[in-house]
């Protein structure tokens, strides 16, 4: 499994108020959320006028795929011009996953070890 992360750190110009920057920030994330299905929270600057960091992440299969979306949400971020990044980061990084169907498990008799006999060497006596 991939995992994409990326931080993006705006100016939002103009901005008198939490109130105002509140507003923007919302309707990036929104925005963001809508057009790129991913997940999107504001993790700094809550409590300046016009300075905000938001998180952004996304999963997939394919390393390329996660990190181009990450950077096309950037890129639409930018392009919105209702702030301006001062600071972006992407990181992606691969998950063990071993896709497993229940039949090549085995069965689990629930003791911590894999053998079938009582005795724990796997043959029954």
């Amino acid at each position: 499994m991939i995992v994409g992360a990326a931080v993006v750190e705006i100016h939002v110009h103009g901005s008198q108020s939490l109130k105002e920057k509140r507003g923007v920030v919302r309707s990036i994330v929104q925005r963001l959320r809508n057009r790129f299905n991913v997940s999107v929270a504001e993790i700094g600057g809550q409590d300046t006028w016009q300075r905000a960091v938001l998180g952004i992440a996304t999963t997939g299969n394919d390393r390329t795929y996660v990190r181009g979306q990450l950077v096309r949400a950037l890129e639409f971020v930018e392009d919105m011009h209702l702030a301006e990044i001062t600071n972006s980061d992407v990181e992606v990084l691969e998950l063990c996953y071993e896709d497993r169907d229940e039949d090549e498990r085995g069965e689990d008799d629930g003791d911590g070890d894999e053998s079938d006999g009582e005795d724990g060497t796997g043959a029954e006596e």
